[in-house]
């Protein structure tokens, strides 16, 4: 991978994580979210899935459904791990604080890195196995004060957003001839179908708040822009390292909801600052690591 490319995919990874963590902050803008998980799962699944056929329809053209036709196991597999991170993702978050739910998911990497030894066989730099570490001991300072006020559903379901996203992401690298936006767009028509049947049985309505739809929309498109990102890095990255980069999603998004400025009124405490920090460090250090191993192999190419 050139210099080039490098810079690029980190970009596109960094990015992706950012977008994401604003997440957090929008389903704490809903009203009443305890009673309206399935009705935002449903619009914020259609807001994926357009958002990608849009940029399915705009790269292929006419070559649009061969797509879907081309899919694959690992595709299908990929799109009903997403689609479980989404919905256990919304369930965590509901039913516990956004630190607590945040710090389950920054266990990814290493979901990650053991899905990807085990079915891709892929080797796991040393400076990566220590930046996941100091990853994961920076956010458990972040957010070991909102640890007190989780609930066992909550911790349970956070953790199982972790393990669907990291299958997701082993699924982007199994097969890469795999079209990557069309897994994402099955995904959101799966959640999407998937939550709509839960409410048919329920016999309740998909329609929700007027508020909690437009907030549903807008995190829909912020995930679907992100995973657009995040699809395209992925040709770069072990799935260890892309979820590592990806951990900007754990330091934005406890941080935000703690941020005076967007209306949540949690003031940032020290450990969460301090850990911030580290978490981000470990991030430069995988990042910069990768790069001057890319310009080494380079060196010795010459």
């Amino acid at each position: 991978m050139t210099a080039t490319a490098h810079s690029k995919a980190l970009f596109q990874v960094l990015t992706a994580g950012m977008l994401w963590s604003f997440g957090a902050l929008t389903i704490r803008y809903m009203v009443d979210p305890q009673n309206y998980r399935w009705q935002y799962l449903f619009f914020r699944g259609l807001t994926v899935a357009a958002i990608l056929c849009i940029c399915l329809i705009a790269k292929d053209g006419s070559r649009f459904f061969n797509n879907f036709r081309r899919i694959g196991m690992p595709g299908v597999v990929g799109a009903f791990g997403l689609v479980g991170a989404f919905i256990c993702f919304i369930w965590s978050i509901t039913l516990t604080t956004a630190a607590n739910t945040l710090f389950l998911f920054a266990t990814t990497p290493f979901l990650a890195a053991f899905m990807g030894i085990v079915i891709l066989k892929e080797k796991i730099r040393p400076t990566t196995w220590v930046a996941m570490t100091i990853a994961l001991i920076g956010t458990t300072v972040m957010v070991i004060e909102g640890l007190e006020g989780g609930s066992v559903l909550g911790t349970i379901t956070g953790f199982a957003a972790a393990c669907g996203f990291s299958i997701f992401s082993v699924c982007l690298r199994w097969r890469k001839e795999t079209p990557q936006f069309s897994t994402v767009a099955m995904a959101g028509f799966l959640c999407s179908i998937l939550t709509a049947s839960i409410l048919f049985l329920q016999n309740d309505s998909v329609l929700m708040p007027i508020r909690n739809i437009y907030l549903s929309m807008v995190h829909g498109t912020l995930i679907g822009v992100g995973l657009i990102l995040f699809s395209l890095g992925a040709k770069y990255y072990p799935a260890a390292e892309l979820n590592l980069l990806s951990l900007v999603e754990v330091v934005g998004g406890v941080i935000w909801v703690y941020l005076p400025i967007f209306g949540i009124n949690e003031v940032p405490s020290m450990l969460t600052v301090v850990g911030g920090c580290i978490v981000t460090c470990a991030i430069i250090l995988d990042s910069v690591g990768t790069r001057y191993k890319r310009e080494l192999v380079k060196v010795i190419g010459n």
